[in-house]
């Protein structure tokens, strides 16, 4: 099959050859005749598949023909982070570029005036943040009542990070006939009952089992000491063919650090983090994307948000404290079909996360045996700390091991000032913050200098505008 047994038309095809495109993924290939059909859709997608171009390249088609109207978006996709946003904007820009389509990305950390302006002078497409668009429509100067089409695009990252009841409230605001597509990697119980509530006799669509991850990324585990995980990161960056990488830490400090020591050793290396401005994030992603850099440091600002062409390999330097990280963090190689490897990087302290991300898998990840003396069989036989021998003469309640801290619920999210922030919704429609299942935070072991990198908790109620 190929995108013109799609039915699309002559001029989107042009672009899409014009981008190197000529057969559609699985995904494309069952989303896109059910959109052209004005049908509502579920499809549980895991990353790297391509499901933009399923909602993007019918949208172009379906949009070709209507009027556009000050305030009044025709369509609108919403989307959980900066990045996702100005991801889908580059999609609708590339493939429509034969079409006279107007889009309106509305993000934080720009001027909302320049977003004013657009809306104004009237779009065809909106794509949106949840918390700047309700700024927005707070503040008057949007109107979402002549949307016919919606996507909600990874419901499931809507729901970690608190965004269902703003979700609901866009919701009800716009016209009760237009068509809905959802689209999520996952389909946890409230996301399940949001579709049902929101969309009528859906498609299914399911390209492959939620929570997997790519078969096409060869994934393994590193036992490595903690105080070795930076010699091996070096040594697997000299010696696994690496072309272009993505390193995932934890924590933001992390990020900096490591940033900075393997400059030092020589390597070409940005970094993107929470405590970076979007201009600062955008132009290390340019440098990036140009080959300027061939290695990217990041917090999981990044897991969900970059679409880079050509990524070799992907290094979790900390494993990942939930393990729907794992399957995103791994995400940005194998896509589109290409071939990618994976790395992490597991201490002792470790067993418990990577066991969560096994589970969830459903794959027993390999161990990756380094040549030579890196600190992996070191790692396996080091014991914990909680584990070393006592001296006999203690007594017996002194050589219990010291009981690990409770993980903290409700800690904040490393990455806020790059993502925006869930708001409330008026207390007639929004729902209360225990209808979320979200993942239990991790608290930074004590002593430890670090700051916190896990999901936002919903009942802050804050905006990022």
């Amino acid at each position: 099959m190929n995108f013109a047994d799609l039915g699309l038309s002559d001029e989107l095809l042009q672009a899409v050859e014009a981008a190197g495109y000529t057969e559609p993924t699985p995904i494309q290939a069952q989303a896109i005749p059910q959109v052209q059909m004005m049908k509502d859709l579920i499809a549980v997608a895991q990353t790297g598949t391509g499901k933009t171009a399923s909602f993007v390249l019918p949208m172009i088609d379906i949009l070709a023909a209507g009027r556009r109207r000050a305030r009044m978006p025709r369509s609108l996709i919403l989307e959980p982070t900066r990045e996702l946003a100005a991801q889908v904007a580059e999609n609708f820009e590339k493939y429509g570029k034969n079409h006279d389509l107007k889009l309106a990305l509305l993000i934080g950390g720009v001027q909302m005036n320049e977003q004013v302006k657009a809306l104004d002078d009237g779009v065809d497409v909106l794509i949106a943040t949840p918390g700047r668009l309700m700024d927005l429509f707070e503040r008057g100067k949007i109107l979402l009542t002549g949307c016919e089409l919606l996507v909600i695009d990874e419901a499931d990252r809507m729901l970690d990070m608190g965004f269902i009841p703003d979700i609901e409230f866009i919701c009800e605001k716009l016209p009760a006939n237009r068509q809905t597509l959802l689209f999520s990697a996952t389909m946890p119980g409230p996301i399940k009952k949001l579709a049902d509530k929101f969309l009528t006799n859906p498609k299914h669509i399911e390209v492959a089992r939620p929570a997997t991850a790519n078969t096409d990324i060869a994934q393994h585990k590193v036992m490595v000491s903690a105080r070795k995980k930076r010699d091996v990161l070096r040594h697997l960056l000299r010696t696994d063919n690496v072309s272009t990488a993505i390193v995932f830490s934890n924590r933001k400090t992390t990020v900096r650090d490591l940033a900075k020591g393997l400059a030092r050793d020589g390597f070409k290396v940005g970094e993107i983090h929470g405590d970076m401005d979007q201009t600062s994030r955008l132009a290390e992603l340019a440098l990036f994307k140009s080959s300027e850099i061939n290695i990217l440091v990041a917090s999981d600002v990044a897991a969900r948000g970059l679409d880079v062409k050509g990524v070799s390999h992907v290094f979790n330097f900390d494993t990942p404290w939930h393990p729907d990280d794992y399957v995103h963090r791994i995400g940005r190689t194998g896509r589109a079909g290409a071939k990618g490897r994976a790395f992490t990087f597991v201490t002792p302290e470790d067993a418990e996360a990577i066991a969560n991300v096994e589970k969830l898998t459903g794959m027993a990840i390999p161990v990756f045996n380094l040549d030579g003396d890196d600190g992996a069989d070191e790692a396996e036989r080091e014991p914990a700390p909680e584990r070393k021998p006592r001296r006999e003469s203690r007594r017996r309640s002194e050589s219990k091991p010291k009981r690990e801290a409770e993980p903290a619920d409700d800690l904040p999210e490393e990455d806020e000032p790059v993502r925006e922030k869930p708001r409330r919704a008026p207390r007639s429609t929004a729902r209360k913050p225990a209808e979320r299942d979200p993942a239990p935070a991790e608290r930074e072991p004590a002593g430890e200098p670090g700051e916190w990198n896990g999901p936002v908790p919903g009942f802050l109620g804050v905006s990022a505008g």
